[in-house]
């Protein structure tokens, strides 16, 4: 598996897919962006590519991701918290060498001479 996605994960993507259509998978991925040079990409999509995506199963639910953004993310486990302010995802990338302050952005070895700073 490219990534993991924790049983609580598990859970609440479950309870989101609820209110999706039938057809929807979990997209994860990377964009450029953040304070730190990468940032994540986690929801929904319909479409999927078989020539640019890879997809695969993780615990019954469907998982899509842009395979070029596999070296950047794999072994990456998604895990859902709850706490007294609320639920959210956090991510663990092993590839990430910073991360930032806000959980969303993060730089690998590859691109830590990017601008951007957290």
């Amino acid at each position: 598996m490219v990534i993991n996605l924790t049983d609580n994960a598990c859970m609440q993507i479950r309870e989101m897919m609820k209110e999706e259509s039938a057809d929807a998978v979990l997209r994860f991925g990377v964009r450029g962006g953040g304070c730190s040079g990468l940032s994540y990409s986690l929801g929904f999509d319909y479409e999927i590519n078989n020539e640019l995506d890879t997809v695969e199963e993780i615990n019954g639910i469907p998982v899509a991701i842009f395979s070029q953004d596999i070296p950047v993310i794999e072994g990456t486990t998604i895990d859902f918290k709850q706490n007294m302010m609320g639920g959210g995802f956090s991510i663990d990338n092993p590839n990430a060498v910073l991360s930032c302050g806000c959980g969303s952005s993060f730089r690998t070895k590859e691109n830590v001479g990017t601008p951007g700073d957290c």
